[in-house]
């Protein structure tokens, strides 16, 4: 038996080709002989193996045990989007933003339906929602809205922004995070978050997404998956309820539950990430590791505006001024980070920059239009990257650029 099983893994061996990284036939091949030949003998002699992957079963919580992400949408198109807010969704700038795709190579939208303060941006009656949720119609007719992207073919992507949430803090402060007064923590933009570790907050945030879904979004894409910024400096002077978990490891299941209630439906899951994130270790402050979020998401979004680097960062003095450049860094840095975790990487569709961050201070920013939106694309390109999202906050993108 010891000599069968070792001229077996030999074998094994050689059809991975000695390393992790090895080509898809390679693994493919692997996984035939394990199952065919390795999994009866090591079963027979007690050592633990892997059963064959199936793709019928997918990874899903009570679903199956498949070694291997499943995606609802596998033939989904490779995109290229704008982020669109519910003003622009809901008024006249939609024409111009419509036409805009039309023209171009561009093809998906990310459209606030739960913003940044927190509103529900379109009017609902839907009881679990309004139970804590508080609707705002800056989308009148949603259906309508829906009706003209499938016109236009674009694919929709509703954006949810989860923790932090000042109308939901405000409203029930038992869900938020409160100074010992009583009063309900805030940042210096008098923003205030929920409680990542409260279930009640998990709920109502997917039960948005599902109603999103419902209304024909295919898409969910997550945003502030996380605790404030500096939270671990201010943690043990607030009141909140919290459990034993981490906070890195209460946002990443949070982002697995999520995802194990919209893949039945048919949805992708994404969530929205700092750049930095995967060049650095874990933010245990903000609970954020990069690798974790990432293996139960379809798709990844760090955002890598070159304005949000600073001195240093890639070698670069000033980041801001070199968008090639910095952008190269990053996505040699995520890949190095998610590589290691083989099928369960996500799609890499990274949030970049098309606006002019001024605020920097005369010699440490350049004006971004056309040249320096498509050097961003040129750098994903060159590094394997092919989906990717344009930023600016008021819906005005450079014209003259190619996006393909």
């Amino acid at each position: 038996m010891d000599v069968i099983l070792s001229v077996m893994l030999l074998l094994l061996q050689v059809f991975n080709g000695g390393g992790v990284h090895a080509g898809q036939e390679s693994a493919s091949a692997s996984k035939m002989l394990s199952s065919l030949f390795l999994a009866p003998i090591m079963h027979g002699s007690g050592i633990p193996v892997p059963g064959p992957t199936a793709p019928e079963t997918p990874n899903r919580e009570g679903a199956g045990t498949s070694s291997v992400k499943y995606d609802p949408q596998p033939d989904a198109p490779k995109i290229k989007g704008i982020y669109v807010t519910a003003h622009s969704a809901g008024g006249s700038r939609m024409e111009s933003l419509l036409k805009l795709l039309d023209d171009t190579d561009l093809n998906g939208m990310v459209i606030d339906l739960k913003d940044d303060n927190g509103y529900i941006t379109f009017p609902t009656d839907n009881a679990e929602l309004l139970k804590l949720g508080t609707p705002q119609k800056y989308i009148r007719d949603i259906k309508g809205l829906m009706e003209r992207l499938k016109k236009h073919d674009v694919y929709p992507i509703g954006r949810v922004v989860v923790f932090k949430d000042t109308v939901l803090a405000r409203k029930h402060p038992e869900l938020s995070f409160r100074r010992k007064d009583g009063s309900i923590w805030e940042n210096g933009k008098k923003d205030s978050f929920v409680n990542p570790y409260r279930k009640e907050v998990w709920d109502y945030n997917i039960a948005v997404a599902k109603e999103a879904v419902k209304l024909g979004f295919k898409e969910i894409q997550f945003d502030y998956v996380r605790f404030p910024e500096g939270f671990e400096k201010k943690a043990d002077s607030l009141v909140y309820d919290k459990t034993k978990e981490s906070r890195v490891d209460t946002v990443a299941e949070f982002v697995k539950y999520a995802k194990s209630q919209l893949e039945p439906l048919g949805a992708r899951v994404s969530v929205d990430i700092f750049g930095y994130a995967a060049s650095v270790p874990a933010a245990e402050g903000i609970g954020q590791d990069f690798v974790k979020i990432s293996k139960h998401v379809d798709i990844i979004c760090p955002m890598v505006y070159p304005s949000h680097y600073s001195t240093d960062w890639f070698k670069l003095k000033d980041p801001d001024k070199n968008p090639y450049e910095t952008i190269k860094g990053s996505m040699i840095d995520t890949h190095k980070k998610l590589d290691p975790i083989g099928s369960y990487k996500p799609v890499i569709r990274p949030w970049i920059q098309d606006f002019t961050a001024s605020w920097l201070g005369k010699g440490h920013y350049i004006k971004y239009g056309a040249s320096e939106v498509q050097a961003q694309i040129k750098a994903l390109h060159d590094t394997g990257i092919d989906e990717f999202l344009l930023w600016n906050a008021g819906n005005k993108y450079s014209a003259g650029v190619n996006y393909k």
